[in-house]
């Protein structure tokens, strides 16, 4: 088809990732998941110009089997008891799940999680925290400038991730602990204000059976994809 056409748009009917090894020669690729009886008409608006897509990815979207965790790891399908009735998987990633997964490995997908594009473009300026430090009973707040730089109105979601930059466990390098999802005209900016507080900066110490937030130093990444956060800010907990 390509050969034929070049202008050509890939649209995929999917509730889950499928192999895409031409993905790069496709000028544009639309995720239409499952849209029921108004699938046709949701689809045609977009593809015309009548809405504009806005949505992201709720997960990582691998180039292959192999960089998902629970394939590179061998535990999917899991092990066939001796009666074949049941099926045991083990969950060896343990939390290193999706884009946790794929920061760990260094994978950069096709998609990642978060990842969306739309008919307008948008431009994140630097996030600003409203202080340097927090402790138990406080929150942090980043606030980022958001401006739609196309000819066309559209939404943006601007994602929020948290990376401890030192732990006495196992962390992961990144966390989504918070997101909004703004509408703007084009030409039109806003300020877009994330906050977060203890909750978001906790993991759960197995030996003392809670949750728990160590005193250091944590960095906040801002962007629009897991693979998209050009923004940054430090900020200490003690």
């Amino acid at each position: 088809l390509l050969a034929v056409n070049p202008r050509l748009v890939y649209v995929n009917i999917s509730g889950n990732a499928v192999a895409m090894p031409w993905a790069d020669k496709v000028p544009a690729i639309l995720q239409a998941w499952f849209l029921g009886s108004e699938a046709g008409n949701a689809i045609a608006d977009v593809l015309f110009g009548a809405v504009n897509p806005s949505g992201k990815l709720p997960y990582t979207w691998y180039r292959r089997l192999d960089d998902c965790g629970a394939h590179a790891l061998k535990a999917f399908p899991g092990t066939w008891r001796d009666d074949y009735k049941t099926i045991d998987e083990e969950y060896k990633e343990g939390i290193y799940v999706g884009y946790r997964w794929a920061a760990k490995q260094k994978i950069r997908p096709p998609f990642a999680f978060g990842h969306g594009l739309s008919y307008t473009t948008f431009k994140l300026g630097k996030p600003v925290a409203d202080r340097q430090q927090l402790t138990a009973d406080e929150k942090i707040s980043f606030t980022v400038n958001v401006t739609n730089t196309g000819t066309r109105a559209g939404a943006e979601t601007v994602q929020l991730y948290i990376s401890d930059k030192k732990a006495s466990v196992d962390r992961p390098m990144k966390e989504l602990k918070a997101f909004k999802k703004v509408f703007l005209q084009p030409g039109e900016s806003c300020d877009v204000v994330l906050t977060i507080g203890r909750d978001a900066l906790s993991f759960y110490d197995e030996n003392k059976g809670e949750w728990t937030v160590e005193p250091g130093l944590f960095e906040a990444l801002v962007g629009t994809a897991s693979d998209k956060l050009a923004g940054k800010c430090t900020f200490e907990w003690k």
